[in-house]
């Protein structure tokens, strides 16, 4: 992809670990998404966030890697949020694979923070 360059940064507060994804974020990037995702599973902390709201572009990769977290966090019993608000190609992705349904969303990272 053409455009802003990607960043996939972790930080961690007493409740949560935030994954904050920034850029356009495809194939190229995403193991770095999925490498940070299966290091929050056995982080201690109780709830792991994906901040969406920074990037413009996700591809099925980053899907991929998001679907395979939900799964291992489930299996951790740690609660996996999506945050937003999702821009426009960003919220596509999730409505034209049906896979909304998949994750705990919400419209903040504020708000996830606590859902």
């Amino acid at each position: 992809m053409i455009g802003e360059e990607a960043v996939v940064s972790t930080t961690t507060t007493r409740d949560a670990t935030v994954i904050s994804l920034r850029g356009e974020v495809d194939e190229d990037n995403a193991p770095l998404l999925a490498r940070a995702l299966a290091q929050t599973v056995t982080s201690g902390r109780p709830r792991t966030v994906v901040d969406l709201s920074g990037t413009p572009f996700v591809d099925s990769s980053v899907l991929h890697a998001l679907l395979d977290a939900r799964r291992a966090h489930a299996a951790a019993g740690v609660p996996l949020v999506l945050a937003g608000p999702l821009q426009t190609a960003v919220r596509r992705l999730f409505e034209v694979t049906g896979s909304a349904g998949a994750f705990r969303m919400a419209d903040s990272l504020a708000a996830a923070m606590t859902c």
